[in-house]
């Protein structure tokens, strides 16, 4: 079958295994269910130009591996990295599925060489990735370019525009997919349409009116229609209301899909005022990879969900640039009058944190350092450097919003939970509809893409041995 703008028709023999999402949980699902001899289709939300939903902002992916392989500089073992997990939010939500994700990781790097990837050295100010995350040559959009050459060469069919709107069950089992161009028949199902994250009504439920002020990085399309059609049918939720992957981002940026380019990576480097000019949170808390994802959140708690990164000349260059100008200004003061803020308050914010400045630190950027500025709150853990040297720069930030994690309950085979406790007899779940049964509140760098790989191919290889027994 050959890329198509609709549905196939609701006459057409059911496929064997349908994906619903052409992101890469739903195509490591379908290339792997293939691999078990199913007649897979892909049934792709977006045009074919802007296929791939989130995973066309992704560049890299975190996983274990025993040493340094030529595009990681060490070793990143099991433990470590569920350490990793633990420290951020709250912990994993189910440490059984967060356990089992932790340990296939291992064999996910390989598994992409083999269908395609290439890898690349991670490049310079990149989050400190270089030792525990594998970047992919080209980006996410490579990526799914890549998976989609594979998809092709399989026979894979793939349907691009076509938005499900329901799920047509008999009992335990899904016989089809309600689309706007009809029904499309499937023996089994998996989905990995992503999150609830483009509904904003939805998100207010939870956020009120502060949702009003996120801003969304990823497809536009991720509006959970189909985590709402597998709740009308019954599914168990999992994943906490208000648990989301929000990082801070240039709050000039697009309301949707502005991707990667739009995150700031200049908190650490400086200080985070609001919109009173007041410090609130640590900027040298951690590793900036297992922290970076909690200052959505942290910008989300101020007043009107806005924020300002602050630095000088003395940084200026050790973090990639924002996506646009930042502000720039001969002193502090004026500064804060071109961001819209009190620059009495702003100069005084400053002038105390220079003051509580630890003598004697060494700055790293590359590991936690011993710059603190203490006996002031927030403290500053880590990177704290008086700031004193023009120009000073600043950028207004509010919170960006990757995905949610609220979605439907799975097994370790990645079937879909039914409120009762049982589960769907052809129905699983893969990505960041089900990434709820992993995280909490908190996020790790790459750990995203870790999820949909690893759990794309249990629910892919589960989907194609299902595909027949009902």
């Amino acid at each position: 079958m050959t890329p198509s703008t609709g549905a196939p028709s609701s006459g057409a023999k059911p496929w064997d295994v349908v994906i619903i999402g052409g992101g890469n949980a739903g195509l490591v699902a379908a290339i792997t269910a293939r691999q078990h001899g199913q007649r897979v289709l892909v049934v792709e939300r977006a045009p074919a130009a802007m296929r791939g939903g989130n995973t066309r902002h992704t560049r890299n992916i975190r996983c274990v591996h025993a040493g340094a392989d030529g595009f990681t500089t060490g070793s990143y073992l099991a433990d470590e990295l569920w350490r990793d997990l633990c420290g951020v939010g709250t912990g994993p939500s189910n440490e059984r599925l967060a356990e089992l994700t932790v340990r296939e990781s291992e064999t996910v790097p390989g598994w992409m060489s083999d269908h395609g990837v290439r890898w690349q050295r991670p490049l310079a100010g990149t989050l400190q990735l270089g030792r525990t995350n594998h970047f992919f040559l080209g980006g996410g959009k490579a990526l799914v370019n890549t998976y989609h050459r594979t998809v092709a060469r399989m026979g894979i069919a793939v349907c691009y525009g076509t938005t499900v709107e329901d799920l047509v069950m008999d009992g335990d089992r899904c016989r089809g997919l309600v689309t706007a161009g009809g029904t499309i028949g499937a023996r089994a199902l998996v989905c990995a349409s992503g999150g609830f994250e483009a509904d904003l009504a939805w998100l207010r439920r939870y956020w009120g009116d502060a949702a009003d002020n996120f801003l969304i990085r990823g497809s536009p399309d991720n509006d959970g229609r189909v985590i709402a059609a597998l709740y009308r049918h019954g599914a168990a939720s999992a994943g906490e209301e208000r648990g989301f992957h929000a990082v801070a981002i240039d709050a000039r940026s697009p309301r949707f899909d502005g991707g990667i380019a739009t995150r700031l990576d200049s908190v650490p480097f400086g200080i985070v005022v609001n919109s009173g000019g007041r410090r609130f949170y640590d900027e040298g808390e951690e590793i900036w990879p297992k922290r970076y994802a909690i200052w959505g959140r942290n910008i989300t708690e101020q007043p009107g969900q806005i924020a300002y990164s602050l630095w000088d000349a003395k940084v200026q260059g050790l973090f990639l640039p924002p996506m646009y100008d930042p502000a720039e200004a001969g002193s502090v003061g004026e500064l804060a009058g071109m961001l819209g803020l009190d620059p009495t308050a702003v100069a005084q914010t400053v002038t105390d944190f220079n003051a509580a400045i630890r003598p004697g630190g060494t700055f790293d950027p590359a590991v936690l350092d011993d710059c603190a500025a203490t006996g002031i709150s927030p403290p500053k853990s880590h990177w704290a450097q008086p700031i004193d040297t023009p120009p000073y720069y600043g950028v207004p930030m509010r919170p960006g919003i990757t995905f949610t994690y609220m979605g439907t309950a799975v097994t370790e085979q990645a079937r879909v939970l039914r409120t009762d406790g049982t589960t769907f007899g052809n129905v699983f779940a893969a990505g960041e509809i089900m990434s709820g049964n992993i995280l909490s509140t908190g996020y790790l760098a790459g750990f995203g893409l870790t999820i949909g790989s690893v759990w794309g191919r249990i629910a892919g290889a589960e989907a194609a041995r299902h595909a027949h027994d009902g």
